[in-house]
């Protein structure tokens, strides 16, 4: 990173200068930002450079690009997560992404009951904030902590003073413990070029205790990556500090192993469709009007999409099938069944419709598109909304992953449906876009820096193997020659 080349450097410092009658300074006093007997605590200059290096992000902007891993299949995974490095020195921790929540928390330390062994062959890690040199624990009194009212039932130990969180989900499984603020470490793209090891100061949370499918060890994970809107949302807060923008995007790969991108900035696809955002909701909720199966329209009450009362359509990376109202439900699995009646072979399967068949899904099952405000259409395949159950003898059989929730007017659209697409979640714009893709090839993203200029670059072909790239020597030398014509203006 550039910015390590002057970590040592002699840094000028303007000070109020006597000036003469022409106008210029008469004399001007330079003060060394290291002391002339070079005593300095090692933490101060790991302080100052964490400080430079912050200034440098929020002056280049850029796009941050995190690695993705999982699935959307139940049968092998059923998760998309990726991996972040927290605290100093850093630690690697495996969080799942999840649009459907705010903040990012991760296994402290003292976890009661946290897994201890992922079947996703991933190494488990616990944050301790006794090891991090860099980590703080978050007051009742701190600003900060009010951002966690936002996003769960926070609350104040009288005992230690510590800003406290407690999380429900919706499959009935949950996390508490208490929020600390540290590093995060990320890899960012600027113009053509990375700058790994970049780092912001976030607030998180430090899981002390965690209940239902988060302690199962099938497929265990260290933690949850909320990108939500709310303020304790990392989007958000780097945002704040201006090191990314207020959009993010991904592209979630579905078969031969999953993976995908992820990126704070927005994927440039020209075929991108966009849908207004519903304002003043707590998850990503948009207007669903009408499903279609074959192009007609299915007689549905559009009153059964509509967004009140906890109600509506939210889109989920959290949630790995989709979810429809009985109301809906039902003629949907119709609509399928009458369109394909003739070549396969219906039958319930544990409540499930599914079909027996021998030919491809794409030859037989219809096109879906569900059509939402602003005039977008998500056009689906049928490999969107049908699972494979099983294969036994050359004889398939496909099942409905769009599940039936009754009593509730919601529609969930988790990764079943938003695999193998473009989706760019622009907060500042409030709206939601996407394209279907081949999430296994590399995308065009944009960033507006600070200057107002759009940076252009290629995210998703960085990996842990691969020799990252450093600041460009163009970059380099601009801030190099900027450095001494400063330093010939005062001399």
């Amino acid at each position: 990173m550039a910015a390590a080349l002057f970590s040592t450097a002699i840094l000028i410092c303007l000070l109020p200068v006597s000036v003469s009658s022409s106008g210029f300074p008469a004399a001007l006093k330079l003060e060394r930002a290291i002391p002339a007997n070079h005593e300095m605590e090692m933490n101060e200059l790991k302080a100052r450079d964490r400080t430079r290096h912050g200034r440098l992000l929020q002056s280049l902007g850029g796009v941050v690009d995190f690695p993705v891993d999982g699935t959307f299949d139940p049968f092998v995974v059923g998760l998309y997560y990726t991996k972040l490095r927290l605290g100093s020195p850093p630690r690697d921790f495996y969080v799942q992404i999840d649009t459907g929540s705010d903040v990012l928390w991760v296994s402290c330390a003292s976890c009661n009951g946290c897994p201890q062994t992922s079947g996703l062959q991933i190494q488990l890690n616990y944050f301790d904030p006794g090891s991090s040199a860099t980590a703080t624990p978050i007051s009742c009194s701190d600003q900060r902590c009010s951002w966690g009212v936002q996003s769960s039932d926070s609350g104040c130990s009288v005992q230690n003073n510590l800003c406290a969180y407690t999380f429900q989900y919706g499959d009935g499984s949950g996390t508490s413990g208490y929020y600390v603020s540290d590093l995060l470490q990320f890899d960012m793209i600027v113009g053509s070029s990375l700058v790994p090891n970049s780092t912001a100061q976030v607030v998180f949370g430090c899981s002390t205790s965690q209940t239902g499918d988060l302690v199962k060890p099938d497929r265990a994970v260290d933690g949850i990556f909320g990108f939500g809107q709310q303020g304790m949302s990392v989007i958000s807060q780097l945002a704040s500090q201006g090191v990314a923008p207020r959009v993010f995007s991904h592209c979630l790969k579905g078969e031969n192993g999953g993976g995908g991108i992820l990126v704070l900035g927005e994927i440039v696809e020209p075929n991108m469709v966009f849908t207004p955002l519903v304002p003043s909701q707590p998850h990503y909720n948009v207007n669903l009007l009408s499903i279609s199966v074959n192009g007609q329209a299915l007689p549905i009450n559009p009153s059964v999409f509509s967004t009140s009362n906890g109600q509506g359509t939210i889109i989920d990376t959290g949630t790995t099938l989709a979810y429809l109202s009985e109301a809906a439900y039902i003629p949907f699995v119709e609509a399928i069944t009458n369109a394909v009646s003739q070549s396969v072979r219906p039958v319930v399967s544990k409540g499930n419709q599914c079909y027996v068949l021998t030919s491809s899904v794409a030859d037989v099952f219809p096109p879906v598109s569900l059509n939402f405000a602003g005039g977008a259409s998500m056009f689906l395949n049928p490999q969107d909304y049908l699972i494979q159950q099983n294969n036994v003898g050359g004889t398939a059989v496909w099942c409905i992953g769009f599940q039936r929730i009754q009593n509730q007017g919601i529609t969930i659209l988790g990764d079943l449906v938003l695999k193998d697409k473009i989706f760019v979640y622009d907060l500042v714009g409030q709206r939601i876009g996407w394209a279907n893709y081949d999430c296994s090839m590399s995308v065009n993203v944009s960033a507006t820096s600070s200057s107002g200029r759009s940076e252009y670059v290629n995210a998703g072909q960085f990996s842990d193997n691969a020799a990252p790239q450093k600041l460009s020597l163009d970059i380099v030398g601009n801030i190099i020659m900027l450095l001494l014509l400063v330093i010939n203006m005062f001399l």
